[in-house]
């Protein structure tokens, strides 16, 4: 947008009905709603003019209300100004001063983020109440709309009963906005960042996506193995895949069990790399934590942890000469790949000058090099293998492979 330019045409409207007005004034204003609101280009000229000619009274037939029509949450389109009516469902910490709040706000429709700016100089909203939000402006992030409250909107809090029922989605057909699932966590991952509290893998009957939950005050890490009801997270997308971020969301554990796909992908290849972290693991006894101990048994979470649970993985690479993909096998397949059950593990490592690098050695030596075909759930190129074996030679391919080769069968 040209906001001089701009700014010189609204001038020259208030102009020629015989008014003067301060054209880097208007140019200023334009900016604020451009820059700072998210206020589309045609929008916020329009919003200007009709500022200026009710502020010098000149007739305007064609004037629209600033306020916005009042519409449903599943109605917004970016670009338009609105005036909507929902509960508080989240709150979030904000990121910055310049937002006062921010969270998620619904209603009988759906629901969609929202954000206040610091300037809006609007009234604090509460977790559970209902709210009369007018002049507010539908926004876009990443293709999907959003509230924004600025210093034009107003906020007035109202009565009104009755519960919201969230429709819940399953894993396989969420996008990128709100989303509500019926899911069971299906397994803890390392942390990768001081700021995340827990990340891992959820599931229902649909598929898996990856969640995440951030340190803020008042959350809880979730229960592996336990189905939950998460209401109103936000549903993110990375490089096509989609992930949960569980900080604005309800959860609510729940009795029963679903049952997950075991995953539908499969592999084979040769295992190329063995990693660090194979064989002979401990794990943080802290329910709930289950996290991998350092050789000091130290836990990034609980600490020094003297009385430790054992277990037995296998993490490497598995390469069919056109792509790579990360194993993560867990005891029971490496139990049968290797012949060596946790508890034989165990007793190797403690009476082996080598300890658990014993077991680590004795696992590279049954499984390096050899080929695998895996069953499991493919995530970012990483197969969380449910099903393994070793796969064998087969004769009657030799021509073939010899004729990809270039090569002539004896």
């Amino acid at each position: 947008m040209d906001f001089s330019e701009t700014a010189e045409r609204i001038s020259l409207k208030i102009t020629s009905k015989g008014h003067s007005v301060d054209t880097a004034g208007i140019e200023k204003k334009l900016r604020r709603l451009v820059d700072e609101f998210g206020v589309p280009a045609a929008e916020a000229e329009r919003t200007v003019t009709n500022e200026l000619m009710k502020e010098y009274d000149i007739p305007n037939p064609g004037a629209l209300s600033g306020s916005g029509e009042q519409k449903s949450i599943n109605e917004l389109v970016p670009g338009e100004w609105v005036t909507i009516e929902g509960r508080i469902v989240a709150l979030s910490s904000s990121p910055s001063p310049a937002i006062s709040q921010t969270g998620i706000i619904s209603d009988n429709t759906g629901a969609v983020r929202f954000v206040v700016w610091s300037k809006a100089n609007a009234p604090v909203m509460s977790t559970g109440k209902w709210y009369h939000i007018e002049s507010a402006v539908v926004d876009e992030y990443r293709g999907v709309a959003n509230i924004k409250v600025h210093s034009g909107s107003t906020v007035k809090e109202v009565e009104k009963d009755g519960a919201l029922i969230p429709a819940v989605t399953p894993i396989a057909e969420l996008s990128v906005g709100v989303g509500s699932v019926r899911a069971k966590v299906l397994q803890e991952w390392d942390t990768t960042h001081d700021r995340m509290l827990q990340s891992g893998l959820l599931g229902d009957e649909s598929g898996t996506i990856k969640f995440v939950l951030w340190k803020e005050e008042g959350k809880e890490k979730l229960v592996p193995g336990t189905v939950y009801n998460i209401f109103y997270a936000l549903v993110d997308e990375y490089n096509g895949r989609h992930s949960l971020n569980l900080n604005t969301s309800t959860c609510i554990p729940e009795e029963g069990d679903i049952a997950v796909s075991s995953g539908d992908t499969t592999v084979e290849g040769a295992l190329v790399h063995l990693a660090p972290g194979s064989g002979l693991i401990k794990r943080c006894p802290v329910e709930g934590c289950n996290r991998v101990l350092s050789r000091q048994n130290y836990c990034p979470v609980h600490e020094i942890q003297p009385k430790f649970n054992y277990d037995l993985r296998i993490k490497g690479w598995l390469d069919n000469g056109v792509k790579t993909w990360e194993l993560l096998i867990q005891r029971e397949n490496v139990e049968l790949l290797t012949g060596m059950t946790l508890e034989q593990a165990r007793e190797l490592a403690e009476n082996n000058p080598l300890g658990m690098d014993e077991v680590f050695l004795r696992v590279r030596e049954t499984v390096l090099g050899r080929y695998l075909s895996c069953k499991g759930r493919e995530i970012d190129q990483r197969i969380l293998v449910s099903q393994c074996g070793f796969t064998h030679f087969d004769p009657t391919r030799l021509a073939d492979l010899l004729n990809r080769a270039g090569g002539e069968t004896a």
